[in-house]
């Protein structure tokens, strides 16, 4: 959709989904409102639908600025179901950062609906210009106050994270105890929330919270739960497998490889790779050379009567720069040591052959 401040902005196909959701709800609002509209609410509805999401936009740009400010790479801006996220390339280097890094969202959020209400003055109430604003300043204040909740994958649970690891020196601790309050807000919103729109407590009564309504609530209720749920426990995923990268050396991942030439036949290329033990295949020049890494999907769609006759040229995947790596590298493999091309299977076929393992 364009590139604000040199990062591309996506719409994901779900907003489609979610649009046409908001369009019908909220145009059925505004039949008890201005029900003079006709058929014509469901456009203002849009419209709404529309002006909601250029509000999450800005959401997501505060994070990006924040993120060029403090020069992480941003891969993408991408709006979708439920809102937008900012794909932010790399982790901050302090929890202050951290800390900032996450709250000037809600903040922005917070602002807006600042501003739609001071522009909610001037118009007169029970119109549309009025409607519109009242439902933009109530939305971003929502979007705010949910993103404020202290449990990842949300903002607040970022915010957490970076109190937790100031005060711990951990940046582990502060994602265990964010995740963890993450799963256990997904429990409260999927069993909370159905109970409060019930009871009432948001504005329902209790005879408007029937049939539809209520199954409305509890998929709605699901679906949040879902999603808090899920980016909590890929949070705790990736944050342990980070905790673990620092040990990690490449040559412990290597497989034994066997240098092979050219021409060499593919049975040929076999008995010398299990007289050695090993479990790769590398094709090589005649200065000994990595040029290539003989595929093993290849290989078993061979029939072994024509091994033989195959050479292991016609059978391997040239090495890029971007594949290549050194054995005695350690720690976390970004996107700069990849060269910006390779991806983990990349990886681990390259260390898989690297010259004799």
């Amino acid at each position: 959709m364009g590139r604000p401040f040199g990062v591309p902005v996506y719409v994901a196909p779900s907003w489609f989904l979610v649009a046409a959701l908001i369009t019908w709800v909220f145009g059925n609002q505004l039949d008890r409102v201005l029900p003079e509209l006709g058929a014509a609410r469901y456009l203002v509805a849009l419209f709404f639908a529309v002006a909601f999401y250029a509000s999450v936009l800005v959401h997501e740009l505060a994070h990006t600025i924040a993120a060029l400010r403090f020069e992480l790479p941003v891969r993408r801006i991408q709006l979708q179901f439920f809102g937008g996220v900012s794909e932010i390339e790399k982790e901050a280097e302090t929890p202050g950062r951290e800390f900032w890094l996450a709250f000037v969202g809600p903040l922005l959020s917070l602002v807006l609906a600042g501003v739609f209400y001071l522009a909610m003055q001037p118009v007169e109430r029970g119109t549309v210009p009025g409607v519109l604003l009242a439902g933009l300043m109530i939305s971003n204040l929502i979007v705010a106050i949910f993103n404020l909740l202290p449990g990842l994958p949300l903002d607040g649970g970022r915010m957490l994270r970076a109190v937790v690891w100031k005060i711990t020196g951990k940046p582990m601790s502060g994602t265990v105890a964010a995740a963890w309050v993450g799963r256990a807000l997904a429990v409260s919103v999927l069993i909370g929330l159905p109970l409060l729109t019930q009871s009432g407590a948001l504005g329902t009564s209790a005879e408007d919270s029937v049939g539809m309504d209520t199954v409305t609530d509890a998929l709605l209720a699901a679906i949040l739960a879902a999603i808090i749920w899920t980016g909590a426990g890929n949070s705790l995923r990736m944050a342990r497998l980070r905790e673990h990268l620092p040990e990690l050396r490449a040559r412990t991942l290597t497989r034994r490889a066997v240098p092979v030439e050219t021409h060499t036949p593919l049975s040929e290329a076999l008995r010398r790779a299990n007289d050695a033990g090993a479990r790769a295949l590398v094709v090589v020049d005649a200065n000994g050379e990595p040029l290539s890494l003989v595929r093993e999907a290849a290989i078993v769609g061979v029939p072994e009567h024509r091994r033989p006759w195959v050479a292991v040229s016609g059978l391997a995947q040239d090495l890029s720069d971007g594949m290549r790596v050194s054995a005695e590298l350690a720690g976390l493999l970004d996107d700069e040591v990849l060269g910006g091309g390779g991806g983990a299977q990349d990886v681990e076929e390259v260390l898989a052959g690297e010259l004799g393992g």
